[in-house]
């Protein structure tokens, strides 16, 4: 029997310290810790991917709470199910003892480990959809207060006033005036239909 330990965190500038303490805690050996940083939306996840690819039957596998393993409500009960009943390991959730395939292998035992498990993916999923939800709201609202995302507009060369006059009289072409202003031609075209409008009426 082996023993293993998943931790994940969202994202590369988070720290997973805190799940590898708990594991840690549990007597999982640091050299059979896999740790992805990168969201739980799927699990197309290198470490996790590695590690499922390890275990065998009664191996068991540490987490430290479910939104860990995946924050998609399917696709967790579908990759639980593939631990537990096709590779023949066991689960432990650490800070949900109910969550433990070890304990209570009869029908009781299982019944109410899969109840607690649909719960709590639930909750998981239905977390990170409100997440997506508030930021959406939020990025609207800032919107509506006139804050612009993205990166801001480079500024114009100094050339492009005069370059655009010479283009509106056609003395020179488009590819000629986007290449004196150092740009692509739709970039040279929408900035000086823009500078157009700007200057006929002074908006």
């Amino acid at each position: 029997m082996a023993v293993y330990g998943y931790a994940r965190v969202s994202s590369k500038t988070q720290k997973e310290d805190r799940q590898i303490i708990a594991l840690c805690r549990a007597q999982v050996p640091k050299r059979s810790i896999y740790v992805d940083k990168q969201s739980g939306k799927d699990f197309d996840r290198p470490m996790y991917q590695k590690m499922i690819r390890q275990l065998k039957a009664d191996d068991v596998l540490y987490i430290q709470s479910i939104d860990r393993l995946g924050r998609n409500y399917e696709e967790i009960m579908r990759q639980w199910e593939l631990i537990t009943k096709e590779k023949g390991a066991d689960i432990v959730v650490i800070d949900m003892p109910l969550l433990d395939t070890r304990r209570g292998k009869d029908l009781m035992g299982t019944f109410l480990a899969d109840i607690v498990l649909a719960l709590l993916s639930y909750v998981a999923e239905n977390e990170r959809t409100n997440i997506k939800r508030r930021q959406a709201e939020g990025i609207a609202a800032a919107k509506a207060k006139g804050i612009r995302f993205g990166r801001r507009p480079l500024p114009l060369p100094d050339n492009f006033p005069e370059v655009c006059r010479l283009w509106e009289r056609k003395e020179i072409s488009l590819q000629e005036a986007a290449e004196r202003c150092g740009m692509s031609r739709s970039t040279f075209y929408e900035k000086a239909k823009k500078w157009e409008h700007a200057s006929r009426t002074g908006i």
